[in-house]
């Protein structure tokens, strides 16, 4: 009976374990996987609004998919890269290019191409709670 009621509990410990372990290192699905958080901070003087600024990198192949923003995001471009929309001819995005996208306006929706990574530093000021990303189809 004890080494019942021990198995029970360490299995119980473990799912948990599992779980929790999971749940802290698993991104939101709205989240694109590329995206590194580097740091994330409420906005003094605007409740309800958050302040994230993260990197990510798009390698050859990879895409941004069309998506809107619950609040304006500030991009940087740290490393150039030419960049593909559908049914459109090849562009470059210039390292040192900045960008600003307001609120719920559709952008991205573009394949990197060539063989450079596209790398970006953005900065989010959003709803808080929200998700970063909503995608558009």
């Amino acid at each position: 009976m004890r080494k019942s009621v021990m198995l029970r509990s360490l299995v119980a410990v473990l799912l948990f374990s599992t779980g929790l372990v999971t749940g802290l290192v698993a991104q939101p699905s709205s989240d694109s996987p590329q995206r590194i958080e580097q740091k994330r901070s409420d906005l003094s003087g605007a409740p309800g609004m958050e302040v994230i600024a993260s990197v990510g990198e798009y390698k050859p192949g990879e895409s941004i998919e069309l998506h809107i923003h619950h609040g304006i995001e500030a991009a940087y471009v740290v490393q150039g890269a030419s960049v593909q929309a559908l049914g459109k001819d090849p562009t470059t995005l210039p390292t040192g290019a900045s960008q600003l996208n307001l609120r719920d306006v559709k952008h991205g929706g573009f394949k990197v191409v060539g063989s450079t990574s596209l790398r970006l530093f953005t900065v989010h000021i959003v709803d808080k709670g929200k998700p970063l990303y909503d995608y558009s189809k």
